[in-house]
């Protein structure tokens, strides 16, 4: 599976997403790290990629077709309770059911939408 990290991905997420054999692109130390959400969201469908980031902006697509986006959204985060959270995800879904597949992870609940698939 392809995956996109937001930039507010902890590192140790990107080592362990490789590690587990899939093709992650961070978007820190390039050229493209800070561009704007419509820019970022072009980039991932582009490349046909879920993506992973704690900004909840990118709810707004949860309707349209896409390759699976999961949100982040913790009231104390730090860079593990992240990393857990996003293990936990990938670890739930297999890499057929994330695409038109959103995912919200909070502290304690989830929440999940389906959109029409690609």
């Amino acid at each position: 599976m392809k995956i996109f990290v937001d930039e507010n991905i902890p590192s140790i997420s990107v080592t362990a997403l490789r590690s587990k054999g899939f093709d992650v692109q961070d978007i820190r130390g390039t050229a493209d790290q800070g561009i704007a959400d419509e820019h970022l969201w072009r980039i991932v469908q582009k490349e046909k990629r879920l993506l992973i980031t704690t900004d909840k902006g990118f709810s707004i697509h949860r309707d349209e077709a896409h390759h699976g986006i999961l949100i982040i959204r913790l009231r104390q985060p730090t860079r593990q309770k992240i990393h857990q959270r996003v293990m936990q995800a990938i670890t739930k879904y297999s890499s057929e059911q994330w695409p038109g597949l959103m995912v919200v992870m909070r502290d304690t609940v989830q929440s999940s939408w389906m959109s029409p698939k690609i």
